[in-house]
């Protein structure tokens, strides 16, 4: 099995308004050094050992379902799950 973390950010040139509201919560909070906030998604898939030609697919899933790739950068880890 396979665990495949997936983090799906807004492109540098996209504008957040869900992170510049987020960071205004904080300053008012007096967390003044946050600098500022990017709002994303993480999301794990775990993923048969059996599959073939797995970068592929999982940027498939990706490029098709997870992200947007008009507004949205991905990127991805995958790690070996033994199974118990």
């Amino acid at each position: 099995m396979y665990k495949v973390k997936v983090f799906v950010t807004l492109k540098e040139s996209v504008l957040d308004p869900q992170g510049t509201a987020v960071k205004g919560s904080l300053h008012r909070m007096e967390y003044n050094e946050v600098q500022d906030v990017r709002i994303g998604k993480y999301l794990e898939l775990t993923i048969d050992e059996n599959v073939e030609n797995l970068d592929k697919r999982v940027a498939e899933m990706c490029e098709k379902l997870l992200s947007n790739p008009v507004i949205e950068d991905y990127r991805y880890e995958v790690e070996e799950v033994v199974a118990q």
